[in-house]
């Protein structure tokens, strides 16, 4: 199949260029003005669907090889990617796109209707292996370790509907390597999300972590409403449900209670600021449950409401040193109602550039019935100590994490420690 440019380019023309205006000047020496295709060539070349030649030249007779005309099928669809193409043109397009498929892929560009969609949906995700290992001491003197391996498998499609909205979701599969037991994939996360110049939506079920460093609540995801609006300054409304079944931190505050199908109406408000190298919060949450009557959360076990406040904050030293801190009181609990911490950290490992290291010391004092999930991972629960870690990226997107605590329970006062591990493979 052998065309010369000007017909072979006149017949890509109802695709890269028709439906459009012929008012394009013409790059191309030797094309004149008044040559039956002058509109068509100015036009294409306008659109990049042509170049010409080094020598402003466009040799319209010149015979062209399937490379060079897959080429310009290829300009003359990336034209059209978000465009409705109806009808002849429609038709021609496919005819193209099947005629010079196999160019077309050795260029990489995706030829099927199926797969030019596709691109509209992008998968990140991670696989990850975690250790922990809890130590206790009993008021008797005699000392417990309980130790978890698990294997994570994490998803997360973002699926775009158009310039300022898109669907998201989380996807998670786990296994317990120590009881050889794995489950099925799990929807956590699905949401979407719309987002403005200086205002954000997010409808659906979406992690509640509050938007900001060193927040010591909220490590989980619940169904519902945010909206966040402002730019150093912003403002962030949230209203749902929380499960508070199941979860890690309400299995230890909550004892045999988080095994019940138990859910709470959940509220937040947050007020954050950013600028330069400072940045701080002041929220407050409100939640509502029968649960939290019976579990020690609300004074007197006569509340079934949750009600803490929380201020916290950073500040950067430069560029490799930044000290934060943060402190939360539920004023419906009687007692463990108090929670907080200061953390000094060192540079920071980056997933994409290996060799890059971070570490951090800190001290923590988390209350269990200050917080819903706390956002920590090396502190045991109810207890106060100190903290260090540190994170190395071993190669390009593998992360490891070591992280100990050493303190004491607030209930027995006697030793506690946590030895926490981990290596992401991010993807």
């Amino acid at each position: 199949m052998k065309k010369t440019l000007v017909t072979a380019l006149t017949t890509a023309l109802v695709v890269g260029a028709a439906s459009t205006t012929f008012a394009a000047a013409n790059p191309f020496t030797d094309v004149p003005a008044d040559h039956w295709a002058y509109d068509a060539v100015a036009q294409l070349a306008k659109d990049g669907v042509i170049t010409g030649y080094g020598d402003g030249t466009y040799k319209g007779q010149k015979q062209i090889t399937r490379y060079e005309m897959a080429v310009m099928v290829a300009r003359a669809m990336a034209n059209n990617n978000g465009v409705n193409v109806s009808g002849n043109d429609k038709a021609l397009l496919d005819k193209l796109a099947a005629e010079f498929g196999d160019e077309l892929n050795n260029l990489g560009v995706r030829v099927s209707n199926l797969e030019k969609n596709a691109d509209k949906v992008k998968w990140n995700g991670e696989a990850r292996y975690t250790y922990t290992s809890n130590r206790n001491e009993a008021i008797d003197g005699t000392k417990t370790k309980k130790n978890n391996d698990e294997l994570l498998l994490r998803l997360e499609p973002t699926a775009e509907i158009n310039s300022n909205w898109h669907v998201k979701a989380r996807l998670d599969s786990s296994a317990d390597l120590s009881k050889d037991t794995s489950t099925e994939v799990k929807l956590k996360r699905i949401w979407a999300q719309g987002d403005y110049k200086n205002f954000q939506v997010k409808l659906g079920k979406f992690g509640v972590a509050t938007n900001y460093d060193n927040s010591l609540m909220l490590n989980d995801q619940a169904s519902g409403a945010a909206v966040t609006v402002g730019n150093k300054l912003k403002a962030t409304v949230f209203a749902g449900r929380i499960d508070l079944a199941g979860d890690s931190t309400l299995d230890t505050a909550l004892g045999a209670l988080a095994n019940n199908d138990a859910a709470a109406n959940l509220q937040s408000v947050a007020l954050s600021y950013k600028a330069g190298n400072l940045a701080g919060t002041a929220a407050y949450y409100n939640a509502t449950s029968d649960e939290f009557k019976t579990a020690g959360y609300a004074k007197s076990g006569k509340e079934d409401t949750f009600g803490a406040w929380e201020v916290a904050g950073s500040y950067k030293f430069g560029k490799d040193v930044a000290l934060g801190g943060a402190y939360i009181k539920n004023e419906k609990a009687d007692y463990y109602n108090k929670a907080g911490m200061v953390q000094l950290d060192y540079k920071g490992a980056q997933k994409a550039n290996k060799g890059t290291w971070g570490a951090y010391v800190a001290y923590r004092h988390i209350g269990k019935y200050a917080v819903i999930d706390a956002n920590q991972d090396d502190a045991q629960l109810n207890s106060k100590g100190w903290a260090i870690g540190g994170n190395y990226t071993l190669f390009k997107n593998t992360v490891a994490n070591v992280k100990y605590f050493n303190g004491e329970d607030l209930n027995t006062k006697k030793d506690v420690s946590k030895l926490f591990g981990r290596v992401e493979f991010f993807f």
